[in-house]
């Protein structure tokens, strides 16, 4: 292996995401993995703008709103695993696997197979999660097993370690939870100005 982990927790964590991806070649991986791809930006944004757009034609404020949510919380979590994916290099566990690379520092470059951290599909789909759920909670089982399902996806297909999923949700919730906690501050001010006039 060429350039091997640093310490021995990246070393446990390679160990762990290349355990998990044995079987990366199998077809019922290959088809895991086509399916984790409702994880990814394109499908996480269509999602959420024709949830918003539908509820804006049916005029269901509850359904805009949680589009309207799931948007923000998407956009600010993938505007974060982008700027980490900019600020350090890893390589996913594929190309350690088939070619016997491994590497991880500063710069980040705009290589695919250079980019393992942090999982954008983890952070996307927590994000996008955590937004249905709090809008939606008779139906947060689903979402989150959803996302869960996205995530787990992406280690056993081989496209990242472990503790890039881990980083990469964490990203999310807490994107959903800042874009929560702005939009309610600024509703209580509209709020206390509209009483106040």
């Amino acid at each position: 292996m060429t350039g091997s982990p640093p310490n021995r927790i990246e070393a446990a964590d390679v160990a762990a995401g290349l355990k998990l991806a044995r079987a990366k070649d199998h077809a019922a991986v290959r088809a895991l993995a086509r399916a984790s791809e409702v994880g990814s930006w394109q499908s996480l944004l269509a999602l959420s703008v024709g949830t918003l757009a539908w509820g804006t034609i049916t005029h269901d404020r509850r359904l805009a709103e949680a589009g309207r949510h799931m948007l923000r919380a998407g956009l600010l979590a993938s505007l974060v695993k982008t700027s980490l994916k900019r600020t350090v290099h890893r390589t996913r566990p594929n190309v350690l696997m088939d070619e016997g690379i491994y590497a991880r520092g500063r710069p980040g470059t705009n290589v695919g197979p250079w980019q393992s951290f942090p999982s954008g599909h983890s952070a996307l789909s927590a994000a996008v999660a955590c937004a249905t759920a709090r809008a939606y909670p008779e139906i947060k089982g689903p979402a989150y097993a959803a996302a869960a399902g996205v995530t787990t996806a992406q280690v056993v297909r081989g496209a990242h370690f472990p503790a890039d999923v881990l980083m990469g949700a964490l990203i999310g919730i807490a994107a959903e939870a800042a874009v929560h906690k702005l939009t309610h501050r600024r509703r209580r001010l509209g709020m206390r100005k509209s009483s106040v006039a």
